[in-house]
């Protein structure tokens, strides 16, 4: 049994044994193309949590209310990105074996592969909902295989073709959006239009829920890596969490935050209340 970490994200102090969900920080940033600084997310996010309330006014719930446990950040093995992924899907493992929802909080965006890995390992026939600026489906970048901007293509090599469905992208080489085209992925641009007859289509089957904060616009959340203009707002993409989360949702995580790049602290604020409305749609 895993022992609770000494700082936790606000409201979820539970004990690993009474837990439903297991939230864990992923701070790796090695990959990172652009601006790095993904790594000090979760951290910081727990620091900053105890300045927000447990209580949801958008959902009439309260963190306190359910058995949610915090493990603490992993571990990592920075320039060795296959070492963190086997990492990472390590600990996804353990959870799921438990029988508890593991929910990552990144870091950049390949840290994604290494729990869909796990997940898909108990869940043959796993779908993903992806939720991002960027379409992440290179075949590499500069070489790398295994990098943020190619994270989506390694799931989608994973899982097979049909069985991704991207919302909210605007960015991307001609060659990721015609590999889409392709039917590899059913990709929505800029925003969730689609998005209710995806879930409606999705009922009943596993579903890998994953949340790249870049979706949201700059305006609303400027502390990220590769800015991209043109983004949801902050109630579309919280409409859109509620409208998942009636699925069968067996793993998720956000990622994405680079805290030092806003020293207002309000891309931090943003991905707070993102991660406190995500944990208490999956509450049930």
């Amino acid at each position: 049994m895993l022992s609770r970490n000494i700082e936790t994200f606000i409201g979820c102090e539970s004990e690993y044994d009474e837990a439903s969900i297991v939230i864990f920080g992923a701070p790796f940033d090695s990959t990172t193309s652009f601006r790095p600084g993904t790594r000090f997310a979760s951290r910081v996010m727990r620091s900053e949590s105890f300045g927000m309330e447990t209580f949801s006014p958008y959902q009439d719930k309260d963190l306190t209310d359910y058995n949610i446990f915090d493990g603490g950040d992993l571990e990592l093995a920075f320039g060795n990105s296959r070492r963190a992924l086997d990492d990472i899907g390590d600990f996804a493992r353990s959870v799921l074996a438990d029988g508890k929802l593991p929910l990552m909080i990144g870091g950049e965006h390949l840290v994604t592969l290494g729990t869909v890995e796990a997940v898909f390992e108990k869940h043959p026939d796993l779908h993903i909902i992806h939720f991002d600026a960027h379409a992440d489906l290179r075949a590499d970048y500069l070489g790398e295989t295994l990098s943020h901007a190619s994270v989506i293509r390694r799931c989608n090599e994973l899982i097979g073709d049909g069985k991704i469905y991207q919302f909210g992208i605007r960015s991307g080489d001609r060659e990721e959006f015609n590999y889409a085209k392709e039917g590899h992925t059913t990709m929505r641009r800029f925003d969730f239009v689609g998005l209710s007859e995806v879930v409606a289509s999705l009922k009943g089957l596993p579903v890998y829920f994953t949340i790249d904060l870049d979706v949201l616009d700059t305006s609303v959340f400027p502390g990220t890596g590769t800015q991209e203009a043109g983004g949801v707002t902050f109630n579309k993409l919280i409409n859109a969490i509620l409208l998942v989360s009636d699925l069968n949702i067996v793993g998720c995580d956000i990622n994405e935050l680079s805290p030092s790049l806003d020293q207002s602290g309000a891309s931090t604020a943003v991905a707070l209340k993102v991660l406190r409305e995500l944990l208490l749609s999956l509450c049930k």
